[in-house]
């Protein structure tokens, strides 16, 4: 089944989902441990049906759903299908989606020569690399709890930012989270490559990236 575009999910109109790097995302407030539960064993069931399966993160009072179709991954008809089963019971529990309060951390490695240092990561990480996939300068964590770790390309000259976080959001979101970056002492360093990612920096000058999936082509 095609991946599909960011610009191509968006037309969905899946209230309550968030696009946020290679899947779908969205928060029920439940409001206690035992209508999670009820709720988690709802999807599932339904997941069972579909043979499609979401990634479910159960706390107290809320629960955390992410799908997304790992064998090309990405989102597809399957995870639509899916997400509006999911909406449905949300629904019907009387609960809501909401995606306001998603985010996505993945963790950037600025080097002159990341092939160098990559297996050290993978390593201490206890991480996969995804050059089977085609990609060469990325790390996860094949229990999808440890946030991505990827190596960008940078120049030797010191001083340097070593690590920085990207953190993905919805598009709606980012100017509220830049407002309350400034107002909490930060600096907007640079929105020339926005709407794809925005550059931040915290007063010690440290640095941030909020990124979206839009301006992306074909790959977001």
């Amino acid at each position: 089944m095609a991946k599909m575009t960011g610009q191509q999910i968006a037309e969905e109109r899946l209230e309550g989902w968030a696009f946020l790097v290679d899947g779908l995302q969205s928060r029920v407030r439940t409001g206690d441990f035992a209508t999670g539960l009820a709720l988690v064993n709802a999807i599932g069931s339904v997941a069972e049906e579909m043979d499609h399966h979401p990634d479910l993160d159960l706390r107290y009072g809320h629960l955390d759903v992410r799908l997304t179709s790992h064998d090309v991954r990405g989102v597809t008809g399957r995870d639509i299908r899916l997400a509006k089963a999911v909406s449905a019971l949300v629904a019907d529990a009387g609960l809501r989606l909401e995606a306001v309060s998603v985010s996505r951390l993945e963790l950037a490695l600025d080097s002159p020569g990341h092939a160098k240092i990559m297996p050290f990561w993978k390593a201490v990480l206890a991480m996969r690399d995804m050059s089977e996939y085609g990609v060469g300068d990325e790390l996860r964590d094949p229990f999808g709890v440890l946030p991505l770790v990827w190596f960008q390309e940078s120049g030797s000259e010191e001083p340097r930012q070593r690590w920085h976080p990207d953190i993905w959001v919805d598009p709606e979101q980012v100017q509220p989270r830049i407002d309350a970056a400034v107002a909490a002492g930060g600096t907007l360093v640079s929105d020339e490559d926005a709407p794809s990612f925005w550059v931040l920096a915290d007063p010690e000058g440290n640095r941030v990236c909020l990124c979206t999936w839009q301006d992306r082509g074909q790959n977001q």
